[in-house]
């Protein structure tokens, strides 16, 4: 048998001591630059919006930004709590949204796309190929606190049924026509488009690949559960799509929204 481990080096030879970082020439820092400066928008999007406790709600159609959604405040606008409240007010540093907007945030925290886009951008390990880190070592998720990304799979099942309650959010609007009933206007297309590429980021996730596909030595014998396996590995190779255009589209609704609450535009009607 040939073997496959490598010549040892000669006598009297030493590995060059490179002082530089890394020897490419390219612009290899501008991906992770574009990373760190998308989620930081986000984020603090996100964050002020969720603090800012107003202009979530139109009651005229029924639109309720999914940074709301449940909205479980005592202090919910009329009609904008659609699963009940709680008994009591919420403090100006606790979103209205208490119980869903943390489990959506550790999902996509522990989502395996997002992994490797901060811990290359934010955390530098590695920020890209021939580049050395500035860490001395590597612990990788062994230990406290990145340990806790084993639970991105139960983290996946509440996005599930958070997306569940986000969708009826969407249908229920669809039922405030400006003369009762069924009407359709521009914000109806948004929340729809929206939850629509929640669904596909969501069911696109390494985890609920798993769900359908893992446990298995063989999908002889189970036929549905191979072409739901074989759909969502369709959309597991665009996971890292799916995972920025949602935060678009999260931003987009939610900005819609509020300038409509606010008084800012109108909304456009289609029907009724």
């Amino acid at each position: 048998m040939t073997s496959t481990l490598p010549p040892p080096e000669r006598a009297g030879l030493k590995r060059p001591r490179i002082s530089a970082r890394t020897l490419r020439t390219d612009r290899w820092w501008t991906p992770p630059l574009w990373t760190v400066l998308g989620l930081t928008a986000f984020l603090v999007y996100g964050l002020v919006r969720v603090l800012q406790q107003d202009h979530y709600w139109v009651a005229d159609y029924g639109y309720l930004t999914p940074f709301y959604s449940p909205c479980l405040s005592a202090s919910c606008a009329p009609g904008s709590a659609h699963l009940g409240t709680l008994p009591w007010e919420f403090p100006w540093f606790l979103p209205y949204a208490l119980f869903s907007l943390p489990f959506l945030l550790l999902f996509r925290f522990t989502c395996y796309y997002y992994r490797k886009a901060y811990y290359r951008s934010f955390w530098q390990a590695p920020t890209a190929c021939a580049v050395r880190e500035p860490h001395g070592r590597y612990t990788g998720e062994s230990r406290f606190p990145m340990i806790g990304q084993n639970l991105h799979r139960y983290f996946f099942y509440a996005a599930a049924l958070i997306a569940v309650i986000n969708t009826y959010d969407a249908a229920l609007a669809l039922f405030h026509g400006r003369e009762g009933g069924f009407g359709i206007g521009l914000g109806n297309l948004i929340l729809i488009g929206n939850v629509v590429l929640l669904w596909v980021y969501t069911l696109s996730c390494h985890s609920c690949r798993h769900v359908f596909g893992g446990r298995l030595n063989s999908f002889s014998g189970r036929p549905v559960r191979y072409w739901m396996w074989t759909q969502i590995s369709r959309m597991n190779s665009r996971h890292m799509l799916w995972a920025w255009v949602t935060l678009g589209t999260l931003v987009i609704a939610d900005l819609y929204v509020a300038l409509v609450a606010s008084g800012t535009i109108t909304d456009p009607r289609i029907y009724n």
